[in-house]
């Protein structure tokens, strides 16, 4: 039983940290003839059992599609329990009662970070902010650079040629920092969030004299001075000196106060 339940607190915190969300679902108690013992477990998520039984058949199944359904909630969800009739909930011949606890670990509410370029600042910034936390995209179009990055459970690493691409790809929820190699790789970027999503934070790095240089190229593309103005450059805090060190924690400081709404 020791063996089993660390095997699961191991896979339960592994999907935690990938940000899976996720309904525990326990066998709390039993009356007459039943597949497994009392705290028999199963970890449901959006692709279905990701980890245990608590009997397999039908009631495993009636299990499954009430984890699938409190999953799917829009709202935020409390601890469940039932109890089934084995013959008239379930249909199963032989009789008796069970008893379940529904657990939701919803994590749509997650703190989601993606940046693009994964040069000298950004390999920087990434090991601040994990540290902290948040589920951090880095995403490139040089698979050397992205290949320096820290192997982490809640760090997902993209490589695309075109980097504009992947920001359809984004939650909503989703803070957004650039740090390419330069505003020509910036603006297309910048272009597809400005024009199509609606971002909580969007900003890129560099000097005032190159936000002047991309609000002109993003107007020649129609934009509105509304929308143009609407984006974060120079990104960070007024903080700290131009050490990587401190440009990281700056960008980190004025994520956290986006994040907490102090504007």
């Amino acid at each position: 039983m020791e063996n089993s339940l660390d095997s699961f607190c191991q896979k339960f915190l592994e999907l935690v940290d990938q940000g899976e969300s996720l309904v525990v679902v326990t066998l709390t108690s039993l009356r007459g003839s039943a597949p497994q013992n009392i705290g028999a477990k199963i970890i449901v998520g959006h692709t279905g059992i990701l980890f245990g039984t608590v009997g397999g058949g039908k009631i495993e199944n009636h299990c499954l599609k009430e984890a699938t359904r409190i999953l799917n909630l829009k709202t935020y969800t409390e601890n469940l329990s039932y109890t089934w009739n084995l013959q008239k909930d379930i249909g199963m011949t032989c009789g008796g009662e069970v008893s379940f606890l529904f657990e939701s670990f919803n994590q749509t509410s997650r703190w989601n970070i993606a940046i693009f370029g994964a040069g000298h600042i950004s390999q920087e910034l990434t090991k601040t902010l994990l540290t902290l936390d948040c589920h951090l995209t880095v995403i490139d179009n040089r698979k050397e650079w992205l290949a320096k990055l820290p192997t982490h459970p809640r760090l997902k690493t993209i490589h695309n040629e075109k980097m504009e691409e992947s920001v359809s790809t984004l939650e909503d929820n989703t803070y957004v920092a650039l740090m390419t190699m330069g505003h020509a790789k910036d603006v297309p970027i910048l272009y597809e969030a400005l024009s199509k999503r609606d971002f909580p934070y969007l900003g890129v790095i560099g000097s005032i004299p190159k936000r002047n240089t991309m609000e002109k190229e993003l107007r020649e593309l129609g934009l509105s001075d509304e929308k143009i103005k609407s984006f974060i450059c120079p990104l960070g805090e007024d903080i700290g000196t131009n050490a990587l060190a401190e440009i990281a924690i700056s960008i980190t400081a004025q994520l956290l106060r986006y994040r907490d709404n102090k504007n």
